[in-house]
């Protein structure tokens, strides 16, 4: 062979090495990714509860459950990524009068209503506002969502003579601005 074609097999031989190199790492570096990414995504969608679960736990002493979900937006008519709080307490009131003076509560903590609730009021319903993050607070009576937090946080708290326990179901997501109207 001539010393001409020895080297231009070694110049392509190299090269594809480098290629196949490059490749490699490419794959590599994209596993790595695709492999961080929900556990990264879950934690920047929980990041929306935290100050949720924060309150419940601290202020209000009730025993609470934070995981990722995607929730339906009114204001963009699209699935978001969000978080959900289950939590339960316990009270000596009626779940109703309890309902009141929680949702006072959340206010003295600080949140304040969204520009656009669109809540359920009739229903325990409301929507608040606090550090970037929208979230809808529902306070209930007995177990109503048949989940594996509402099973936790209901062991957590288990009424004695004279108390009933009572849910707090949040969800949140990113602050957003107000639905246009009309």
């Amino acid at each position: 062979m001539s010393k001409r074609f020895v080297a231009l097999f070694r110049r392509l031989a190299t090269r594809d090495a480098a290629a196949g190199a490059a490749r490699f790492v490419t794959a590599s570096v994209a596993a790595v990714c695709l492999a961080v990414t929900p556990a990264l995504l879950a934690a920047r969608q929980v990041s929306h509860c935290e100050e949720a679960a924060r309150f419940l736990e601290n202020d209000m002493g009730l025993a609470v459950v934070t995981e990722p979900d995607t929730l339906d937006d009114w204001r963009t008519g699209r699935r978001q990524p969000g978080c959900r709080v289950t939590a339960s307490g316990l009270t000596e009131s009626r779940v109703a009068d309890e309902a009141i003076r929680f949702y006072e509560q959340v206010r003295q903590a600080g949140w304040t209503r969204t520009p656009d609730p669109r809540d359920s009021p009739n229903e325990a319903s409301l929507r608040f506002r606090k550090g970037g993050s929208d979230c809808l607070f529902n306070v209930y009576e007995g177990v109503l969502l048949m989940t594996e937090a509402e099973r936790k946080v209901s062991a957590a708290t288990v009424p004695t003579p004279g108390r009933v326990r009572y849910g707090v179901f949040v969800m949140c997501m990113a602050a957003l601005p107000a639905a246009p109207r009309g």
